[in-house]
């Protein structure tokens, strides 16, 4: 895949003007491609969504160095309702859904005034066809689903969005593992069957690099490790710290490698 749909290039993003917590990052993703950001608590994954989503203005960050590129259009810093509009929809980590709304009035929320209703029947068939456990839920109040049912609201409620750019903040987070089973394969479904892109944050490698194409390694604000999922699973730095144990006890990656990157990934 040469075409890009998300280029990220040398991206620096800084807190207050003062405390800079994503340092040079350069990471892409092609149409109907589905890349996984790992890394652990604190290493920058969320706060890059956020450059790319535009919503760093919330945290009084900015963009001050490098380029995030939509579709060939520089979006950094741009205000998140013109970012997505123009097609990269984020599922943010927390405050996922209105909770006193319904799972229907919900749904309705992100659709445009503009949108006949045709279209909206439209995009209730996709978003049920893709998680039916909704349809089922239409009139119940979001604030009593379950957290695997919240999730899928809150991925049906971007899909709303019509995007062409799926952002996912942390999809197994305080779930239980059958659930997330569930939902990792249902957004691989989103990506072959709606064609989208999608970037997926996430702090279990396993979880992400089952379903992932190509995958990138953040610590400390810097990306240290990239490479296809197959790849990143055999790696033996990736098995020792994200996929398993070492002396019973997580090192970081700084630790494994001195944030040394392998030249045979590239072979």
């Amino acid at each position: 895949m040469n075409e890009k749909l998300l280029q990220l290039d040398k991206v620096e993003v800084v807190y207050k003007r003062v405390i800079t917590a994503v340092q040079g990052v350069t990471l892409s993703v092609a149409p109907r491609q589905l890349v996984a950001l790992l890394g652990t608590n604190g290493a920058g994954k969320t706060t890059t969504l956020r450059a790319i989503s535009g919503f760093l203005g919330i945290d009084d960050a900015r963009v001050t160095v490098g380029a995030v590129v939509f579709k060939g259009a520089r979006i950094e810093n741009h205000p998140p309702h013109e970012i997505a509009r123009r097609g990269v929809v984020l599922v943010p980590e927390r405050e996922k859904v209105f909770p006193n709304l319904t799972v229907a009035e919900n749904l309705a929320a992100p659709v445009l005034r503009s949108a006949s209703a045709a279209e909206r029947r439209s995009l209730d068939e996709q978003v049920y066809h893709f998680f039916p456990r909704l349809a089922a839920l239409r009139h119940r109040v979001a604030g009593l689903l379950s957290g695997g049912e919240r999730q899928m609201l809150a991925i049906a409620g971007a899909l709303m969005c019509r995007p062409e750019l799926l952002l996912v903040d942390e999809l197994s987070l305080g779930l239980a593992p059958i659930v997330v089973d569930d939902l990792i394969h249902r957004l691989a479904a989103i990506r072959d069957d709606l064609g989208i892109g999608i970037l997926l944050v996430e702090q279990s490698a396993a979880v992400a690099l089952e379903i992932a194409d190509y995958a990138y390694v953040m610590e400390n604000g810097r990306v240290v490790l990239d490479g296809d999922s197959e790849r990143l699973r055999g790696h033996q730095d990736v098995q020792e710290f994200y996929l398993g144990q070492t002396r019973g006890e997580r090192r970081s990656y700084r630790e494994v490698k001195q944030y040394r990157r392998s030249r045979r990934w590239y072979g």
